[in-house]
């Protein structure tokens, strides 16, 4: 089973807590994973960021950051050791089991602690419609044919939905304009988060959208789930991978509370 790593009840819940005799592997993608860095920045811990995509380009860590994907799990394996890490934090998005599962199981054969970092998952409020779903094709299963659907999920994975958009109509949403053409009926909508619930309402509107597709990612960037409450829209909602049966934590000092207890 899974552990959770959060506080008991005789730990001080203040900035008590520090590591900065474990050298960390920090693998990041999500706000978690910035706020972990500025507090082992600020405290002085030896830490590594490790950031994947090119979404991540732009975004500047206050400790050393290596950018890009590892080569494959034995260089992943080989830059742990030879990095000479003490600990793994997993702070990547709740959505990427590929490089948690492959993450764990390198920290398990050289015996480092591993830490995943999930945010808590968005609860439905009452009037929300939602339906979850396992997997893509149960949410092709579930949305009527000839529905206009929004897709509030990255834009890099367009080809998971290929059974979604049959007899459907498909809209997207991306940070960049971009010359590539929609692969299915419908198209490119261009923004810049963060997306406020006015935006999200026009959105909705203006496109006449009829259901909503997400991840249920947590945290508070929930705008498009609120605007489809207030008018009504069913949302289909893909579930989190599951839990592997390792360490967790849900907030960012919990975090932190993990990593001073492998110092001790």
């Amino acid at each position: 089973m899974w552990r959770f790593a959060g506080l008991s009840n005789d730990e001080p819940k203040g900035r008590g807590h520090r590591a900065v005799d474990v050298k960390t592997l920090l693998l990041a993608g999500t706000p978690e994973a910035r706020a972990i860095a500025d507090r082992l920045a600020s405290d002085g811990a030896q830490a590594v960021a490790s950031l994947v995509g090119v979404d991540n380009a732009s975004r500047t860590f206050p400790i050393p950051t290596r950018r890009g994907g590892f080569g494959g799990e034995v260089s992943h394996e080989r830059f742990l050791r030879d990095g000479g890490f003490d600990a793994v934090i997993d702070a990547t998005p709740p959505f990427s089991a590929k490089i948690s599962a492959r993450s764990f199981a390198i920290a398990r054969r050289l015996k480092l602690p591993y830490l995943r970092v999930l945010r808590p998952m968005w609860q439905a409020q009452d009037g929300d419609l939602w339906h979850s779903a396992a997997s893509e094709a149960d949410i092709a299963k579930l949305i009527p044919k000839k529905a206009r659907v929004f897709l509030s999920t990255e834009a890099a994975a367009l080809d998971k939905w290929a059974d979604l958009a049959s007899g459907r109509t498909l809209f997207c949403r991306r940070a960049d304009r971009t010359d590539e053409p929609f692969p299915f009926d419908g198209g490119w909508i261009i923004g810049q988060p963060p997306f406020v619930l006015a935006y999200e309402l026009r959105l909705l509107k203006t496109y006449s959208i009829e259901w909503v597709v997400s991840k249920n990612s947590g945290g508070p960037a929930r705008a498009i789930l609120d605007a489809a409450r207030a008018l009504g829209r069913p949302v289909a909602l893909l579930d989190r991978p599951v839990m592997m049966d390792c360490d967790h934590a849900q907030t960012v000092q919990e975090a932190l509370t993990w990593l001073s207890r492998q110092s001790a």
